[in-house]
């Protein structure tokens, strides 16, 4: 209803100059023109939102309108401007035309046959192989937290938990954490940033190398929470990353890797199968 309506006082608003006869290949309202091009309200199809109410869709008709003035214009005076052999766009369209095609094929290709599968041996060989390309940029940390009331009567069940031995730490703490926390994190398998741990604990430490080398387990408040921090292992800035940090960033290249290959083999043997066929011949001197 609101873009019948938007139509309507769209269409009266830009067609109060009364052009509305039908011009070069098109028929209909014309909306705008720009020496011997036009813009008629066909073009609009499906700009305005069904939602869009009308004082939004009126906005929107009259952007595009401006937009296609100015752009028209531009292209105008371009074509003024440029020679023929300037304007001549034929060969850079049949290039950007057969990339296109090839990519499309290829990709298509690589994903009928691509393996997806790395096993945890494949990831540990690539790491292994090149462990001085990964140079952590940043210091990271696994940790986990909880957050209690600033005033929890609850404090001394988590404190007694957390020095249980890690087979039993982590589902006492669960357990706690349920029926007695704000909020936690038990995620002690997971390399976190330290940007992320400083973004939801309240941590402002100038040297967080030294910081978590020398807490193990910390307690922190503010306003309205009490902090239970416990800093299961860290890695600092410029330090060789762990595997397990970048495990997903290592299954990644494997399967570029064998994207490549898969796209290299098609090619060559598309090229193969040419010459056993005789597709194709070469006219030059060597």
């Amino acid at each position: 209803m609101y873009k019948t309506i938007a139509f309507i006082i769209i269409m009266a608003a830009l067609l109060s100059t009364g052009c509305q006869r039908p011009l070069a290949k098109k028929e209909g309202n014309v909306l705008a023109r720009v020496n011997n091009e036009y813009l008629y309200g066909s073009d609009l199809k499906g700009l305005v939102a069904d939602e869009a109410s009308p004082a939004d869709s009126i906005e929107i008709v009259k952007n595009f309108v401006r937009n296609w003035v100015k752009t028209t214009l531009m292209i105008q005076q371009a074509e003024k401007n440029l020679n023929s052999q300037q304007l001549d766009f034929e060969q850079q369209l049949n290039d950007y035309k057969n990339s296109l095609i090839i990519f499309k094929y290829e990709s298509e290709w690589i994903r009928q046959n691509l393996d997806t599968i790395v096993s945890d041996a494949e990831i540990e060989m690539y790491y292994k192989q090149h462990t001085t390309d990964f140079e952590l940029k940043e210091n990271i940390a696994k940790l986990m937290y909880i957050v209690l009331d600033v005033d929890s009567k609850n404090e001394k069940k988590f404190d007694k938990a957390i020095k249980l031995p890690d087979s039993l730490m982590l589902d006492k703490l669960e357990n706690l954490c349920k029926e007695y926390a704000n909020s936690f994190y038990l995620d002690t398998a997971t390399w976190v940033r330290f940007n992320w741990i400083e973004e939801h604990l309240p941590l402002r430490i100038n040297r967080p190398e030294l910081y978590m080398n020398t807490k193990g387990f910390v307690k922190e408040t503010d306003e309205d929470a009490l902090y239970l921090i416990k800093f299961i292992d860290y890695k600092i800035k410029d330090d060789v990353s762990p595997i397990d940090f970048e495990y997903s960033h290592i299954r990644n290249i494997i399967i570029n890797k064998r994207k490549m290959k898969i796209a290299k083999k098609l090619r060559d043997d598309i090229y193969a199968n040419a010459i056993l066929n005789n597709e194709f011949e070469i006219y030059y001197n060597e």
